[in-house]
């Protein structure tokens, strides 16, 4: 379940909780409405704690060689590095 899924339980069970006053038998629908939002907030806290875990920057191996630091040699027929001589 994704993330708009966790806030879609949880919205429900708002909805549930503290915006209806059906009577249903045999159903508590102030329980059902809690239940979605912890669910759904145990969602939001394991989406973003795996959501952290796939940013972590893993710096490169070799190191970044900064090309602009070279000075640039044209030759005759506009190849540089001399290839093409």
């Amino acid at each position: 379940m994704g993330l708009g899924g966790c806030i879609i339980l949880i919205a429900v069970g708002a909805i549930l909780t503290f915006a209806t006053d059906w009577d249903m038998q045999g159903v508590n629908l102030d329980l059902v409405g809690i239940i979605f939002m912890i669910v759904g907030l145990i969602g939001v806290a394991t989406f973003s704690s795996i959501a952290r875990r796939r940013r972590v920057v893993v710096p490169p191996a070799t190191p970044v060689v900064d090309d602009t630091t070279r000075p640039h040699h044209p030759t005759r027929d506009g190849y540089s590095d001399g290839y093409g001589v």
